[in-house]
């Protein structure tokens, strides 16, 4: 026997999950129901539960990047101090 119950969600929750049900039917080629796109929903968490702490977690060498960065960053600015700079102007 299966038990079925009512569940509350905000509008813009509903309309995503209705968005998620309906490429789930084009996708598949059939018709989806809500509690099919949540139990897949839910599936695709449980297969890749470390995917939030994968995104979050630091970048390796992140700090050499940033050095880079910040380094291009000021060799940027010089270059446009030297092109707007007033012995360098240009007159039209």
């Amino acid at each position: 026997m299966i038990v079925m119950t009512t569940i509350s969600v905000t509008s813009d929750v509903k309309d995503k999950l209705l968005k998620f049900a309906s490429e789930l039917q084009i996708k598949l080629g059939r018709r989806v129901d809500l509690n099919e796109a949540l139990r897949l929903l839910m599936l695709e968490r449980e297969r890749r539960p470390n995917l939030l702490d994968e995104a979050c977690s630091p970048v390796p060498r992140a700090e050499e990047a940033v050095r880079e960065l910040q380094a291009e960053r000021k060799l940027d600015e010089r270059r446009l101090d030297r092109k707007t700079s007033v012995g360098h102007k240009r007159v039209d």
